[in-house]
C-alpha cells in the first residue's frame, strides 16, 4: 500500500503539466478533462496532445495515442492471469491498467499483495491524475504563451522519460537512433503526428527482423549420445 500511494502521488502531480499543456495546445478545459477521465493514458494523452498542437489533424493524433496504448493491452492480459479480476471489477480494472498499476502489481510476491498494490496504485493514480488535469487545464487558461514556461516541451520530456529506462541494450538503443533519424528526415515532408507513426512503423520491421534473424536453441542431446556426431546432434 505504501508502494502504491507514493506511485499514485508523484504521478498524479504530474497531472498538472499535461492539463496546462492540454490547453495551451487549444483544447478546452472540459476537453482536457474528459480525454483524462476516458483515455487515461499517460503517455498516449501527450502523444494526442503533442500532434494537435503541431496542426495535425485528429486522425493523427488518435492514432499516435493508440499506437503508445497497445502496450496497455499487453498489460491486461498478464494482469488478467495475474488477478483473475470478475464481474464489475474486471471493467475497473481494464481502465486502470497502466504502468504503474502493473509495477506495483508485479514487484509484489504475495497473491493478496499484488491484488491490493494494482488497486491502490491504479486507483490512486486515477483519482490524482485526474484531479491535477483540472487543476492544471485551469491554471493554463491564465499562463499565456507556453513557450514562456517551457510546456512546449513536456511531451518531449515525457517521451525521454517513457524512453530512457527501456535502452538498457545495444540493440534497443540502435532501434531508438535509427527511429530519431528517420522522424527528422520525415518532419519537413510530412503532416504533423505522421513523423511518430512511420518511426512506429520502422521500430515495429526492425523488431520483427531481429526476431527472424534470432538463432533458435540447439536441441538437447539425447542421454547417451555422443554430442559430437551428426546423429547425437540430431
Amino acid at each position: 500500500m505504501r508502494v502504491g500511494v507514493s506511485i499514485a502521488v508523484a504521478t498524479g502531480l504530474y497531472g498538472v503539466s499535461f492539463g496546462a499543456l492540454a490547453v495551451a495546445s487549444g483544447l478546452t478545459t472540459a476537453q482536457t478533462c474528459v480525454l483524462s477521465l476516458l483515455l487515461f493514458s499517460g503517455g498516449s494523452q501527450f502523444a494526442f496532445v503533442g500532434v494537435v498542437a503541431g496542426g495535425g489533424a485528429g486522425s493523427a493524433a488518435a492514432s499516435a495515442a493508440a499506437l503508445l496504448g497497445i502496450r496497455n493491452a499487453v498489460y491486461g492480459m498478464q494482469l488478467n492471469a495475474l488477478l483473475h479480476p470478475r464481474g464489475w471489477r474486471r471493467v475497473v480494472a481494464a481502465h486502470v491498467t497502466i504502468d504503474e498499476s502493473l509495477a506495483t502489481s508485479t514487484g509484489q510476491t504475495d497473491p493478496d499483495e499484488q491484488r491490493r498494490g494494482f488497486w491502490v496504485a491504479g486507483v490512486g493514480v486515477f483519482v490524482l491524475w485526474n484531479l491535477f488535469t483540472l487543476v492544471g487545464a485551469l491554471a493554463g487558461d491564465a499562463m499565456g504563451d507556453p513557450r514562456d514556461w517551457g510546456l512546449d516541451g513536456a511531451a518531449v520530456a515525457a517521451f525521454l522519460a517513457l524512453l530512457w529506462p527501456r535502452l538498457c541494450s545495444r540493440d534497443a538503443a540502435a532501434v531508438a537512433v535509427a527511429c530519431a533519424v528517420v522522424t527528422v528526415v520525415a518532419v519537413p515532408f510530412v503532416p504533423p503526428g505522421v513523423p511518430i507513426l512511420v518511426a512506429a512503423v520502422v521500430a515495429a520491421a526492425l523488431g520483427w527482423r531481429g526476431a527472424r534473424e534470432r538463432p533458435d536453441p540447439a536441441p538437447a542431446a539425447a542421454p547417451g549420445a555422443d554430442p559430437t556426431s551428426r546423429g547425437g546432434a540430431a
